[in-house]
């Protein structure tokens, strides 16, 4: 017996030595290359879209918009108005749970839009109209508004910066001027936290307690289905670096392919190549700070900028880009081109003087691995062209997104000016418009401050009908030409490139990865 149970013991520990040495079950897992870092992990209190995209990741909203812009239930089984258009009743669907496993209940979707609604532009004026906004009982909330407002679903929906996802009423509690540390969320994915290393990777798992609509999935809208057990944000900064790890198979996505490696990745046929939403670059100036508190010298780069000069340091394939002279996107129906000046170095060089400009510094920020690296070096040549006393500083994405919500004098960390590239959901009507919101301190950074502006920007929401909404929207833009809360460079369009074996890949214009999966 002695004996046996010392064979027994042998043959456990040799069982034992053998299953060590097996790999682990393996995993599904998508690796991307995404533009920049994720620095911060709140989608509520700022409209960097690597927050915005780890927030698609991990939380869900009430409602999202399709491929046709339609916005389509999400976390909402029914809703009903009011005769009055007053009264709305939102019926959760049954399942949603946190990923803490605990249930997501009316009084969690009270919190988190009332957070919101405290920094979201958007999301200001829904709470401006708003006379209550309860949780009736755990699956109901009801939204009552002081008077009729057409926008209650654009804003529920809303697709770009700033999200308003859903997130458990513990965490919500967070004051909307601090970012939360929680990421416990509503959606297909969880982060996994103790992997998350800033400027290395950021990875995620397929959240099993997440039960998906049963629609297919459109656009950012029906059946959020994971079908890869992980996601892994890898960060690359070295854009070669990045397009030889895609060549080789080591990735699956290349986010913002620089144009200059569209033609190499194509001749690789197990490589894809898809174009995706348009974008507004954006020169954005800080008028909390000399010297661009001066409306004449900010004027004055508005008659400096030529668009097309700009677009094409970025891509040469008319395809890619187009001058658009514009507030708006040029598909938008508030398209206008109201007033739009020219390009003339030589009146923007009179504005200059003008402006008692005495050779300040003007900090300019670049992040060099994004697509907007060769729009700032145009725009800092062209600065100094006409007599400006540009310093440029290079830095990655995440240092920007940092350094960029600071209002201290240059001498002191501070900055003038950088560009960014919004997408069209955030850029194309007064009332969403990223950068034409001028409420001073809430506005997005660089911080405009313009009263005229925002009695006409509330205007839009009550006007009577789309032409109405046309007319306050050219006198938004007639108006910002006197402002100048930022100079658009024109719009153009990223490109990603991925591996062919992926299915289900959709291009909403916000990068998302549910509904991937990898064929063999």
């Amino acid at each position: 017996m002695t004996r046996l149970t010392r064979r027994m013991t042998m043959a456990a520990a040799a069982m034992a030595m053998t299953m060590a040495s097996l790999p682990a079950l393996a995993q599904s897992v998508l690796k991307v290359r995404p533009f920049g870092d994720l620095r911060t992990l709140d989608p509520m209190t700022t409209s960097d879209y690597m927050v915005r995209n780890h927030g698609y990741m991990v939380y869900d909203m009430l409602f999202a918009q399709d491929s046709s812009g339609a916005i389509k239930p999400q976390m909402v089984a029914s809703y009903s108005t009011a005769p009055d258009g007053l009264t709305w009743t939102f019926v959760l669907r049954d399942g949603l749970t946190f990923h803490d496993n605990q249930p997501v209940t009316a009084a969690d979707v009270v919190a988190s839009l009332k957070r919101w609604g405290e920094k979201d532009g958007l999301g200001q004026q829904l709470m401006a109209h708003t006379a209550s906004l309860t949780a009736t009982d755990p699956k109901t909330v009801t939204l009552v508004l002081k008077d009729r407002w057409g926008l209650v679903l654009d804003a529920l929906g809303k697709p770009s910066s700033m999200l308003p996802v859903i997130m458990p009423a513990r965490i919500a509690a967070t004051p909307s001027n601090q970012n939360i540390t929680d990421a416990v969320g509503s959606g297909p994915f969880m982060l996994v936290k103790e992997e998350w290393s800033p400027g290395a990777k950021i990875v995620y798992a397929k959240a099993p307690m997440y039960q998906p609509r049963q629609e297919a999935a459109d656009g950012l809208a029906g059946g959020k289905q994971a079908k890869v057990d992980r996601v892994e944000w890898l960060i690359m900064p070295d854009a070669q670096t990045a397009l030889n790890a895609l060549q080789a198979g080591e990735i699956d996505i290349f986010e913002e392919l620089p144009p200059d490696m569209i033609g190499i990745a194509r001749k690789n046929p197990k490589i894809a190549i898809a174009k995706l939403s348009a974008l507004q670059g954006v020169f954005r100036m800080n008028q909390s700070q000399p010297p661009f508190n001066n409306q004449k010298l900010r004027q004055a780069i508005l008659r400096l900028v030529d668009q097309e000069q700009t677009l094409r340091a970025y891509v040469d394939d008319k395809a890619l880009f187009t001058n658009c002279p514009s507030f708006y996107m040029c598909d938008s129906p508030y398209f206008t081109k109201s007033g739009w000046p020219s390009p003339d170095a030589a009146a923007a060089k009179k504005l200059v003087s003008e402006s008692g400009y005495k050779g300040e510094k003007i900090v300019l920020l670049d992040a060099t691995e994004t697509a907007l690296s060769p729009h700032t070096l145009v725009v800092a040549q062209m600065m100094r062209d006409i007599g400006l006393n540009v310093d440029y500083q290079a830095m990655d994405w995440g240092t920007l997104s940092s350094r960029r919500t600071s209002k201290n004098p240059v001498e002191q960390g501070g900055w003038s000016a950088f560009l960014s590239g919004p997408a069209a959901p955030d850029m194309s009507e007064p009332l969403g418009h990223l950068a034409l919101r001028s409420n001073c301190d809430k506005a997005w950074f660089g911080w405009p401050c313009d009263d005229e502006i925002e009695k006409l920007r509330a205007s839009f929401t009550t006007a009577p009908d789309i032409e109405g909404r046309k007319t306050i929207a050219r006198q938004v833009q007639e108006r910002a030409l006197e402002t100048v809360p930022y100079v658009s460079v024109g719009q153009f369009w990223l490109v990603r490139g991925h591996q062919a074996n992926l299915a289900g890949l959709l291009t909403p214009g916000v990068p998302v990865y549910w509904n991937v999966a990898k064929s063999r």
